[in-house]
């Protein structure tokens, strides 16, 4: 019994040192796979740190180069604003004193003086200050230049102050026919055409350009498109030399004709050698000087500004009215007579300032208003104003409102904006229409500018030019 006691306790014994055994073993692999385990989560737990990390560098160097981005535009469009604030050039009436004020939180060196002789001021040690008033007086022949800096420090730009000599001109508002003449041939555009062996032919395609000037063929100026064409017909397809003005620059170019299925030699272009229309005159001196339009005279299909060789204006009478509305800015009607016997002046230059010239006797005896002195932009004010213009038979002043005045002078055109307030005028045409362009701007008793733009989505509001700008063609001591 007691040895069947003892082997049965040694038994157990060693059943619960193999349980130990085992349970250990069982410890054991636990432990490595809580460990494999805890390693795992480690290392997914890192690389979920280390991609948020790259996600926040990211979003970081992102966040930053648009701030730097956003910093640089915001500086440029600061610099633009200013720079848009000071005009380029402020003019004076040579030999009185004038105020100089720009408002501006900057200085202005003068860094050039004309005029007066040798100077022996040294450059950029006279300064003015462009947050107060300064006065100043320029010789008639005089002008000087300032180097404009944002709080004294910065440059911004140079700004030129130049004299215009004080005059007084006639508004005139009365319409007027217009005739110009290219110089050379105005390339309209290139097109093709069947030739007689039925295949399709476009020779001055890629050659030729819409705005190019045709002046001379083989040598030979060209004056009208019915010379081009008639010495392209008799051409016999032999190679062609043209000699073009294209923009400031004289090219030569080659092209050769082809044969039309109607037998004619042709390059495959429209060209234009004239423009017509109707307008508006500004003022008139007492010498018979004129200007008139506030911008030049344009091709309809190119929007080119058209290199005159000559051109003359008629007297002309308004026939009719289409009254304006959105979309639709009205029209003046005229009846011109382009005759001999009813040119009343010769147009010498045209401009984006417009067009000027000189009238005949016809012309002159146009002149019904007292002469008005001018106003110089820094002497414009917004508010109340006048514009002279013909809607019936003879020219009359309707009232307007400057609402805006622009004091950068890259916009040549849109110096200013106006808004009709005539009830009268609204009533008759709704504003602002075509040719109507020209029509005098007056202020205080002076010429302030004239009226150039309408609108297209509003008739009665426009755009107007100073009349400093327009005078810079007549006045060669301007330039």
């Amino acid at each position: 019994m007691k040895k069947t006691t003892y082997y049965r306790e040694k038994r157990l014994e060693k059943s619960l040192f193999s349980l130990q055994k085992i349970e250990g073993v069982v410890n054991r692999m636990n432990q490595d796979e809580l460990r494999q385990s805890a390693c795992a989560q480690a290392r997914e737990l890192m690389e979920t740190h280390n991609r948020a990390l790259r996600r926040q560098k990211i979003f970081r160097r992102s966040l930053l180069a648009v701030l730097a981005v956003t910093g640089v535009l915001l500086l440029g469009l600061i610099y633009y604003r200013i720079d848009a604030s000071i005009p380029s050039v402020i003019r004076f009436r040579a030999d009185q004193e004038q105020e100089l004020y720009l408002g501006f939180p900057g200085t202005g060196d003068i860094i050039s003086v004309s005029g007066q002789g040798e100077s022996n001021i040294p450059v950029g040690k006279v300064s003015i200050d462009l947050s107060k008033k300064a006065t100043l007086k320029l010789p008639e022949e005089g002008s000087c230049k300032l180097q404009v800096k944002l709080f004294g420090i910065f440059p911004i730009k140079e700004v030129g102050l130049q004299t215009i000599s004080d005059r007084e001109l006639i508004p005139m508002g009365c319409p007027i026919g217009l005739y110009v003449e290219t110089e050379g041939v105005l390339v309209v555009g290139t097109g093709e055409f069947v030739g007689v062996d039925g295949e399709i032919y476009s020779p001055a395609r890629d050659i030729l350009k819409s705005g190019d000037y045709i002046i001379a063929l083989n040598g030979e100026a060209v004056s009208k498109k019915s010379d081009l064409t008639d010495r392209i017909a008799e051409s016999r397809g032999k190679l062609q030399t043209l000699t073009v003005r294209r923009d400031e620059e004289e090219i030569t170019l080659q092209i050769k004709p082809m044969k039309e299925k109607d037998s004619t030699y042709k390059l495959g272009i429209w060209v234009r050698d004239n423009a017509q229309g109707i307008g508006t005159m500004t003022y008139m001196d007492a010498d018979g000087n004129f200007a008139a339009l506030g911008h030049g005279i344009t091709d309809v299909d190119t929007s080119t500004l058209m290199q005159m060789h000559g051109g003359r204006i008629y007297d002309a009478q308004i026939v009719g009215l289409r009254k304006g509305s959105p979309g639709d800015p009205g029209e003046v009607t005229g009846r011109i007579t382009y005759t001999d016997q009813h040119v009343i002046g010769e147009i010498t230059h045209n401009s984006n300032k417009g067009i000027s010239g000189v009238c005949n006797e016809a012309g002159k005896q146009m002149t019904l208003a007292e002469p008005l002195p001018i106003a110089l932009r820094q002497e414009i004010e917004k508010g109340y104003a006048q514009m002279l213009c013909t809607i019936d038979e003879k020219p009359e002043y309707f009232d307007i409102e400057i609402v805006k005045i622009h004091k950068e002078y890259d916009r040549v055109n849109r110096g200013l904006e106006i808004r009709v307030t005539d009830q009268r005028l609204l009533e008759l045409t709704g504003g602002i229409v075509q040719g109507m362009s020209g029509s005098p701007i007056i202020q205080n008793g002076r010429i302030v500018g004239a009226v150039t733009h309408v609108l297209v989505n509003d008739s009665t509001r426009g755009y107007g030019i100073f009349i400093e700008k327009m005078l810079e063609t007549a006045d060669k001591k301007i330039e």
